[in-house]
């Protein structure tokens, strides 16, 4: 039977990253669930506990709960906010009398390009209760020093802030592309009918958005839900366990705590799990909500 070289040369091109894939992607995530089944420390014999792992957080762990609710509060003020500002920014970058885009582009970008260890060092030391400038700053203006690390509440808000500066400029160039995706006859149509700009950016602009609106958010929904190099840094690492009353303790770094501090691998196995299906359960919750508002679906049916 002869071979059709044509035909099996993509696949043969492709073999390399298929395996790699494989070895490195599939593997280590089906590898994760098997072990979420097990009593599975650095040594000694792995047991099968069956879904006891799994239970053990739902039912009688304190911490996976106030994890969760950190990782929900902080999805809510350090990466939803995000959209609130990106879009607008977006629209007003969009419009044609603005002068020097491109440079607002780059430094847009640049935040979400940064080493993000680096700017949690470098937000650590603005934050500082005694030395750093934004207490500082806030003197002039007759507000007591605030301790943004110690604070459970200022801790929050610490994390959301990096957050907001690091992503919201990420977000806006992406609402930016989908901008200029938009027919511009669209708004000279609505310009000939009398609509403000304000009423273009409402009847025309976001409901053509809702597409990828759905896109980042859920983008941020899953970054959001994965976040641990900033409340990592500015707690001081694995001992602290989210600092002060644990309100910097994302689900994510409870995970990472649980499996390369406490070495067990099974219990931090279990959580990752856990956080896939809220992960799923929170964006189709937000892809019921979007679809209300995406009319385009309507018009294809």
């Amino acid at each position: 039977m002869k071979i059709n070289q044509q035909k099996i040369a993509p696949y043969v091109f492709l073999s390399p990253f298929l395996l790699l894939f494989l070895v490195f992607g599939i593997y280590p995530i089906f590898y994760s669930l098997y072990i979420s089944f097990f009593k599975w420390g650095a040594g000694g014999p792995q047991k099968f506990v069956g879904l006891d792992n799994f239970l053990r957080f739902i039912q009688r762990d304190p911490f996976f709960w106030k994890s969760l609710k950190n990782s929900l509060i902080l999805l809510f003020w350090g990466s939803l906010v995000q959209h609130v500002v990106a879009i607008p920014l977006a629209i007003l970058l969009n419009r044609s009398y603005i002068k020097g885009r491109e440079f607002f582009k780059t430094a847009y970008f640049i935040p979400y390009i940064t080493n993000s260890v680096t700017v949690a060092l470098v937000f650590g030391s603005l934050f500082n209760k005694d030395f750093g400038w934004l207490n500082y700053l806030l003197g002039f203006i007759g507000i007591d020093k605030i301790a943004w690390i110690r604070n459970p509440l200022a801790l929050k808000a610490s994390i959301s802030i990096i957050l907001n500066w690091r992503f919201i400029g990420y977000y806006t160039l992406i609402y930016l592309a989908g901008l200029q995706t938009i027919p511009k006859e669209l708004y000279e149509s609505a310009e000939i009918d009398g609509a403000s700009k304000m009423q273009q950016s409402l009847k025309i602009t976001l409901p053509l958005l809702v597409p990828i609106m759905f896109f980042c958010i859920s983008i941020s929904i899953i970054f959001g839900m994965q976040l641990f190099a900033e409340p990592f840094m500015l707690t001081g690492g694995y001992s602290q366990m989210g600092g002060a009353a644990n309100s910097g303790l994302t689900t994510f770094l409870y995970m990472m705590t649980l499996g390369f501090k406490m070495q067990r691998f099974g219990r931090a196995s279990a959580v990752s799990w856990l956080m896939f299906v809220v992960i799923i359960i929170l964006t189709l919750f937000y892809k019921v909500i979007i679809d209300r508002f995406d009319y385009t679906k309507e018009k294809n049916k």
